[in-house]
């Protein structure tokens, strides 16, 4: 009696949700040095700001930048191409797309495909910056954090963008833009330091606001929006039900223009305002509400108070 030949085991087959191509060395390299190069800023910021190396110009100039570059990233490529949360004239979704790209936080497409895949697997195993990726013992969350906050960047792995973003690659507009990211990164840099030195006539104003308002404000966008995928899923309070770890952080709602209200956005992603209970400031909603005031924006999906309190979590009520 002869026996079957042995079978080779099946080889895993590669998820749908993840690009065929992935991330080479020279692609990692050039994350690491425009997002480690911005925060070594910081280490100079505070020498420097106690000497002539910080102006008015410079304050102005990074607080412009902050919310122009920050507010394209929670209002454009957030609330408003990945989750719909409103419409948006051609001219109003193109200077979005630009504002965000202005955060170097990746080119718009890339950002919306990310997004929306973590949505779907938020907290599971593809979730592609989860920090209880790991476990939930204390090593395994410090880990977690860490991969969340900033590790997931280096990830081989690509996101599908036919998969997760098919109605962005038909969108013209937005193709180019996303193609014209290089360039637009270093707009981000040049653009304020021009200003600054058209300003106050100098190169040295050129050089303070490509500080301030190019590194400095850089790396203060990053580790504020990279606080909403790490900090933002492990610590805080559950006001509404999610089936994962989503909470509301209330000391990063300022600088964060609302996105830390992150519970209620997980529970209602679509939602235009994150921040729905008393007190919750949300300065993107509130942009959101002035540019429809502007007929720039239409459609916009505010809170409704029976969703809402259908949500509501027993502990809260």
């Amino acid at each position: 009696m002869t026996t079957a030949p042995a079978m080779d085991p099946p080889r895993p087959q590669r998820r749908p949700e993840l690009a065929p191509q992935q991330r080479g060395n020279g692609e990692r390299a050039l994350i690491a040095a425009f997002t480690a190069l911005p925060f070594l800023a910081l280490f100079a910021a505070v020498p420097l700001a106690w000497g002539r190396f910080l102006g008015w110009t410079d304050v102005v100039l990074t607080a412009v930048f902050y919310l122009v570059s920050a507010g394209g990233i929670t209002v454009g490529y957030h609330r408003y191409f990945t989750h719909g949360s409103f419409k948006a004239t051609r001219g109003l979704k193109i200077f979005m797309a630009l504002a965000g790209s202005l955060a170097i936080e990746g080119p718009v497409i890339t950002w919306v495909a990310d997004h929306r895949r973590h949505h779907k697997h938020s907290d599971k195993e593809f979730d592609p910056h989860s920090p209880w990726r790991f476990g939930d013992d204390w090593k395994a969350l410090a880990k977690g954090l860490a991969w969340a906050h900033y590790g997931w960047l280096f990830d081989a792995n690509r996101t599908s963008k036919q998969r997760f973003a098919k109605d962005l690659l038909n969108d013209r507009d937005l193709r180019r833009i996303h193609l014209a990211f290089p360039g637009l990164v270093a707009v981000s840099f040049l653009l304020p330091a021009v200003i600054g030195g058209l300003v106050t006539m100098s190169w040295m104003g050129f050089l303070t606001a490509l500080f301030w308002a190019g590194f400095v404000r850089i790396t203060l966008v990053h580790h504020v929006t990279w606080s909403i995928n790490s900090i933002c899923h492990t610590f805080g309070k559950e006001e509404f039900e999610v089936r994962d770890k989503s909470r509301n952080v209330w000391w990063l709602a300022i600088p964060s223009l609302g996105e830390s209200w992150h519970n209620l956005h997980h529970s209602d992603p679509t939602c235009a305002r994150h921040g729905v209970l008393k007190g919750q400031v949300d300065i993107s909603a509130r942009i959101i509400w002035a540019f429809e005031k502007m007929r720039l924006a239409h459609d916009v999906r505010w809170p409704n108070p029976d969703r809402l309190a259908a949500k509501r979590t027993k502990q809260a009520v």
